[in-house]
């Protein structure tokens, strides 16, 4: 069998590029090394001491992410967004009238698995449920707003793996996923904007304790991760589940897996 020059091309790149990665991790320094720059770092050891005193946040991961890394994580759900209509603007089509009438055949002939839709009914409100968790506690306990949104998508591709795209589509149609992904950059976006009409900066959380009732600055903090990590988990979720939708339909969003 002859292989292709590509194939060859590709193998040489991935050694190489591996060879050098591989290499490279002489320079690390140990694991869980004290004196590592990660560690001995003055912005690390302040992230370290200060973020319980600063927030009232015990989870550090989530008060980087939220708050001291605000812009970048903001940014990175519009990226996640863009992807999103980036996939949509070039694989989605208008089905049509042939591929229709052939997944309404295949819906016909389908056989519904009743284990399955069961345990699908079962196991779905209790997924959803977790992923609200993941979300309310991500600033207290491991999660967050990326992880609950991925749960969230993830309970919505099982449903139409089970019950097929278009029942799906019907409790959570297309449109409803892209108004959710807007809104979910919205809400951070916005919380950033109430805080500057509030005399503060741009994301800078402290100032919302003038409209969040029963707050101190330090309060408004944590409560403002909260309601930030809520618009990335829309965003997450959304895109997550339109990608799904569009890549197993074909770009029609008819029929699916």
């Amino acid at each position: 069998m002859r292989v292709k020059p590509i194939k060859v091309f590709a193998l040489l790149a991935v050694i190489c590029v591996g060879s050098l990665l591989l290499s490279a991790m002489g320079d690390f320094p140990a694991f869980g090394d004290p004196n590592s720059p990660a560690n001995a770092g003055q912005l690390a050891t302040h992230y370290i001491t200060q973020v319980r005193v600063e927030t009232k946040v015990p989870n550090i991961v989530t008060a980087v992410l939220a708050d001291y890394r605000g812009f970048d994580t903001m940014f990175e759900t519009v990226v996640i967004l863009v992807a999103g209509l980036a996939i949509l603007a070039i694989l989605r089509r208008p089905a049509c009238e042939s591929s229709r009438r052939f997944a309404e055949i295949a819906a016909m002939k389908s056989h519904v698995d009743l284990i399955q839709v069961t345990t699908c009914r079962l196991l779905i409100p209790v997924i959803q449920l977790f992923a609200l968790y993941v979300i309310a506690h991500g600033h207290h306990s491991p999660g967050g707003g990326f992880q609950g949104g991925v749960i969230l998508g993830a309970s919505f591709i099982l449903m139409a793996l089970v019950n097929g795209l278009r029942a799906t589509l019907l409790r959570f149609s297309e449109k409803k996923a892209l108004f959710l992904s807007a809104v979910g950059v919205i809400i951070f976006a916005g919380t950033g904007l109430i805080c500057m009409l509030l005399g503060g900066n741009f994301l800078d959380y402290e100032v919302l304790h003038q409209i969040l009732p029963y707050t101190d600055p330090v309060m408004a903090r944590s409560h403002a991760m909260l309601i930030v990590e809520i618009g990335v988990a829309f965003t997450v979720m959304s895109i997550m589940f339109l990608i799904y939708a569009v890549l197993s339909s074909g770009g029609e969003m008819e029929g699916g897996l």
